[in-house]
């Protein structure tokens, strides 16, 4: 078999257990692969209610029975960098800029380390409360036990 010198070559660093593609420049990411990465690490940030998506992410939700991680994400990717938009619903009583700024931490460190892309920008849209009677009860009752 004669071998191609032309093509990639995987290199694994020694030390860091990374492995990196060596002359790249013909991968492309595709964008709900990018809103797929960034919507699961939003979603595990505390103080997330749901992403905020169309009718249509809604919609796919209940037909498909599945989770839609691209629910609520829209991505602008060049060729070596990304920016990121994040439509999420906070639950009631959270500090929404400590949410806002992990959820710009996480999503930024879990796209770059899995697709090697640049994160330019992780911009954050708070399109709604989550004001469910039963989760503000609950936390009225944790405020009433702390103050005793």
């Amino acid at each position: 078999m004669e071998e191609n010198n032309n093509s990639n070559e995987v290199v694994e660093l020694e030390n860091q257990g990374e492995v990196t593609l060596e002359n790249n420049s013909n991968i492309k990411i595709a964008d709900d692969v990018i809103a797929v990465i960034a919507g699961a690490a939003a979603s595990e940030v505390p103080g997330v209610s749901s992403m905020a998506g169309g009718f249509a992410g809604g919609i796919s939700e209940v037909f498909s029975g599945k989770k839609n991680f691209a629910k609520g994400i829209k991505v602008e990717a060049g060729e070596k960098e990304t920016r990121i938009d994040v439509n999420i619903i906070v639950e009631y009583g959270v500090r929404i800029p400590d949410v806002a700024f992990e959820i710009q931490n996480r999503v930024k460190k879990a796209v770059e380390s899995m697709t090697g892309l640049k994160v330019l920008d992780v911009n954050v849209h708070v399109q709604g409360v989550n004001t469910d009677s039963n989760n503000i009860e609950e936390m009225k009752s944790d405020d009433s036990n702390k103050t005793e």
